[in-house]
């Protein structure tokens, strides 16, 4: 499955299929939360929360892809994330974009 962030595949014609998306809210475990919290006072990458992000934007890319799939595509254009704190240490990601099937 390409995942392109163009509107378009160069030098190929395709048919939209329609908008597709996945979402997952995840959320860090009290522990690692808590260091998260610790780390503010010192400044610095928090990774616990770019770990977290990074593997919900996955299951979103994942989720975004199956569906794609489900419809027949063979790409995804027009590619976007977008995410959002839902509470304390939970964050809400989204991918979407358009399948397509080449023609």
């Amino acid at each position: 499955m390409k995942l392109l962030n163009i509107d378009h595949i160069p030098g190929a014609e395709i048919e939209a299929l329609g908008l597709v998306r996945g979402t997952v809210v995840q959320s860090k475990h009290f522990g690692k939360d808590l260091m998260a919290g610790l780390k503010t006072l010192v400044g610095g990458e928090i990774t616990g929360y770019t770990e977290m992000l990074n593997e919900a934007r996955a299951i979103a890319t994942k989720r975004m892809v199956d569906e794609a799939e489900a419809l027949g595509a063979d790409a995804i254009v027009n590619v976007r994330y977008g995410s959002s704190a839902i509470m304390d240490g939970a964050a809400e990601v989204l991918a979407y974009g358009t399948a397509v099937r080449i023609k």
